[in-house]
């Protein structure tokens, strides 16, 4: 259960084209634990640990490669999404003078 858990949130980056909602370390990490479980388990040769932990590696990798695929539309979203919303001397309206209390665009 604890692998197929963030494949919920995969529908979400897949829909929104998004990572922001999936965190990398716990895609990371999740990978990484089925990888040492699955190992331990084709080492000692037991097919109880070895069969849900196989799908957990398989899981994690999936996670891995949906994070891969959407990380770039995900930084140039955020981008355009602070560059509008950003206050900067260039959109800012701004009194010249505080007496007359014209305003000058910048």
């Amino acid at each position: 259960m604890m692998y197929a858990s963030p494949l919920s949130i995969m529908k979400t980056v897949i829909t929104t084209k998004s990572v922001e909602y999936m965190p990398f370390l716990l895609s990371v990490f999740c990978f990484a634990n089925g990888i040492c479980w699955l190992s331990f388990a084709l080492i000692r040769f037991d097919p109880f640990v070895a069969i849900p932990n196989g799908l957990g590696t398989l899981f994690g990798l999936a996670q891995l490669i949906v994070y891969a695929t959407f990380y770039k539309s995900t930084q140039e979203m955020i981008a355009r999404r602070e560059g509008k919303s950003e206050l900067t001397p260039e959109n800012v309206a701004r009194l010249t003078s505080p007496i007359n209390g014209q305003l000058e665009l910048v």
